[in-house]
């Protein structure tokens, strides 16, 4: 029998749903419009990766001087976790947009930290020698807004981040006279280019990003189980939206940096996760654990040193949505740091 069109888009259709669901069988609860591909939770690590590194930076040059920073390495960390992506995401419908743009903020940094790395090791070595053991006013004011912009880049894009505002704070808060003169200088014309060159490609990133894209949705809804009464006027940011007969409830949670303390609190509760996103497939997650530590079940997507803290590690683990909720408790044991739950 011939199939008419009707009938193959319907399959079509179903298909799509099927896929939505993250290949699970089931077709999701979710509502269309707060669905989200399953291949975003794997996409979405390189750009907190950056996230990662600078704020591995700002940790770094509070007690270090810039040029003892491993650029090259992490520009290697970079590539390397993009290439366990590429794969883990291989079952999905191939994401051009969204690839495009890692591979464009990925050659960025592989640009900046290349020309930073050669920088700080031909010039900012002979004046950091130079220098004597009290930090110039320079490495101070550099190492504040180091740790000033990962707190705002944990939260917003980094090229909203007021780099021009840094730069007329570096020239109006540090003399032009002083100890370590060499020293004070040099930083003065690295910190100038750094704010200035960053304030310029940011303002033509937002410029085309405000172009190009919508402005993202700022939560993530989540079909959870096992839901308590008294999680009703707990945390602000977790909203009811909908509770059901059989005791689940879609959940309305903050996206981004504060999905993860949210989501937390939740498997604290014993509440289970359903759907995150639409999702019933694998989500992501990432812990920074001691170097013997050995993650509980199938073996991680990828694991990599954190190269200023010996001894230290990242491990990216993938999990089902549905056991979400019981591997945030199991790694709940001293030493295991939860960094991030990506949240599609």
């Amino acid at each position: 029998m011939r199939l008419r069109w009707p009938m193959i888009l319907t399959l079509i259709a179903l298909v799509a749903l099927v896929r939505a669901a993250g290949q699970s069988g089931t077709l999701p609860i979710t509502p269309a419009e707060h669905r989200r591909g399953g291949d975003q939770t794997f996409l979405t690590y390189p750009e907190w990766f950056l996230v990662y590194s600078s704020a591995e930076y700002a940790d770094f040059v509070q007690t270090h001087t810039p040029d003892e920073f491993p650029f090259i390495g992490h520009t290697r960390q970079f590539w390397q976790s993009y290439a366990a992506v590429r794969q883990a995401t291989r079952q999905f419908p191939y994401n051009g947009e969204y690839h495009t743009m890692i591979n464009v903020i990925g050659g960025s940094t592989t640009l900046e930290y290349g020309l930073r790395s050669a920088y700080e090791t031909l010039i900012g070595r002979l004046t950091a020698l130079s220098a004597d053991a009290a930090s110039s006013q320079e490495d101070k004011f550099g190492a504040a807004i180091a740790r000033d912009y990962v707190r705002f880049i944990r939260a917003q894009p980094w090229y909203e981040y007021d780099f021009f505002g840094a730069l007329k704070r570096l020239w109006r808060e540090t003399d032009l006279s002083g100890n370590n003169l060499l020293r004070k200088w040099e930083r003065k014309y690295a910190l100038t280019t750094e704010y200035l060159g960053k304030g310029i490609y940011g303002w033509l990133i937002k410029k085309a990003t405000r172009a190009s894209f919508e402005r993202p949705v700022e939560s993530t809804v989540a079909l959870v189980e096992k839901f308590p009464a008294a999680i009703e006027g707990g945390d602000p940011e977790v909203k009811l939206l909908q509770r059901n007969a059989d005791d689940t409830a879609l959940l309305s949670l903050p996206r981004y940096h504060a999905f993860t303390p949210a989501s937390l609190a939740l498997a604290r509760q014993g509440i289970h996760f359903s759907e995150i996103a639409g999702n019933r497939g694998e989500i992501l997650l990432t812990v920074v654990a001691p170097e013997s530590w050995r993650a509980p079940g199938p073996p991680p997507l990828f694991v990599q040193p954190i190269m200023t803290q010996p001894g230290r590690k990242r491990v990216a683990l993938s999990v089902p949505v549905a056991e979400l909720a019981r591997t945030l408790n199991e790694l709940n044991v001293p030493g295991v740091e939860l960094e991030h739950v990506y949240d599609y």
